[in-house]
């Protein structure tokens, strides 16, 4: 038991309340409802809300809200919200799984990912705001002249062969393992 609350302990330590609560405000803000006084995961925790929210910024992504059901139907609801922010722009590596949010066991990674869905706004001309987090950087395209190009092919990189001195000498990375037999 004293295990399990450590475990709990140290994954509350990762959550940022500050980013959850403007999570929230971002939401409901869209949504054009006030914030329940409630928990951060509690409020999210059956996906309708997450639904709703994604039938705002792209209309008809997510065709069908459960309301109720059991645990499988509001999972779906979850699954249907990733499903539709994957397709919003969202990129895979910032989408939490279903499993972080119903089973109340990654929620950083839930606010992780609403922050990830509001830089993916930016990328919608149609969408005229709130957004949520800072503007994405955008392409910063450079360009140089032939003499700038030729210039540079006369610089000879640390990891080009010039080492400055530095060698191998006593690095045993790869050496093979010897079994010594009879001690």
């Amino acid at each position: 038991m004293a295990l399990q609350r450590q475990v709990m302990v140290k994954m509350m330590g990762k959550r940022d309340p500050e980013q959850e609560k403007e999570s929230l405000e971002w939401i409901f803000s869209i949504l054009g409802e006030p914030v329940p006084n409630a928990p951060f995961e509690d409020i999210l925790q059956d996906g309708t809300v997450l639904c709703r929210l994604m039938n705002k910024l792209s209309p008809g992504s997510v065709p069908k809200i459960n309301t109720s059901g059991g645990q499988f139907k509001m999972m779906e609801n979850i699954n249907n919200f990733l499903t539709a922010i994957k397709a919003y722009g969202v990129p895979i590596q910032d989408i939490f799984q279903t499993a972080d949010l119903y089973e109340k066991k990654q929620v950083s990674q839930v606010s992780t990912t609403l922050f990830a869905l509001g830089r993916a706004t930016y990328q919608h001309p149609e969408w005229s705001g709130p957004w949520l987090g800072p503007r994405p950087s955008e392409e910063n395209k450079r360009e140089f002249t032939d003499e700038q190009l030729a210039a540079s092919k006369s610089v000879i990189g640390l990891q080009a062969g010039s080492n400055k001195g530095a060698t191998q000498a006593g690095d045993n990375t790869g050496a093979q393992r010897r079994v010594i037999v009879g001690k």
